[in-house]
């Protein structure tokens, strides 16, 4: 894979009702950009139905779950291990007929 453009710039970021401003790889702009729309629609839904009922530190925490529950199933939908296992045992029962 090509070496990406690893130019740090600023940019400004909406999320939900504040805007945010990071320093990032030129590379990760378009990341950081989905991100941003991720958490905002996430956290107004959790907000349209909490508000007044919970703190917003609160509706943060439960949008930060929600998005790190994705991230873990899609991280064991991406998990190689029971196939390098797989592929191990039969590397090796080959070697040893070939031997």
């Amino acid at each position: 894979m090509a070496e990406g453009n690893k130019e740090k710039f600023n940019i400004r970021l909406h999320v939900y009702d504040e805007d945010v401003h990071v320093s990032i790889n030129r590379d990760d702009e378009e990341y950081y950009r989905r991100a941003a729309k991720l958490v905002s629609e996430r956290y107004g839904a959790y907000a349209q139905v909490f508000t007044g009922r919970k703190s917003d530190h609160s509706i943060a925490l439960m949008t930060l779950i929600e998005i790190a529950l994705r991230y873990e199933k899609e991280a064991d939908r991406n998990d190689t291990s029971p196939y390098d296992q797989i592929l191990g045992t039969l590397t090796s029962e080959i070697e040893e007929v070939l031997k």
